[in-house]
């Protein structure tokens, strides 16, 4: 299965609890940090739902 390589470019500090939640949901923790994840469906619409935050790149 293919990985994607997610990265939190922007802070999280004005988003809404529910994008906090998921930004620690995808083990994103402090600004420029990056984690390797499956690319599935969940992750994908997790991506999707704080698109603003992150960076993805394909592995």
């Amino acid at each position: 299965m293919a990985e994607i390589k997610i990265t939190l470019v922007k802070s999280t500090i004005g988003a809404i609890p529910k994008h906090k939640k998921t930004v620690q949901a995808l083990g994103l923790k402090k600004l420029n940090s990056s984690k390797i994840q499956q690319d599935n469906v969940a992750i994908r619409g997790m991506i999707k739902q704080v698109s603003h935050l992150v960076k993805v790149e394909e592995i």
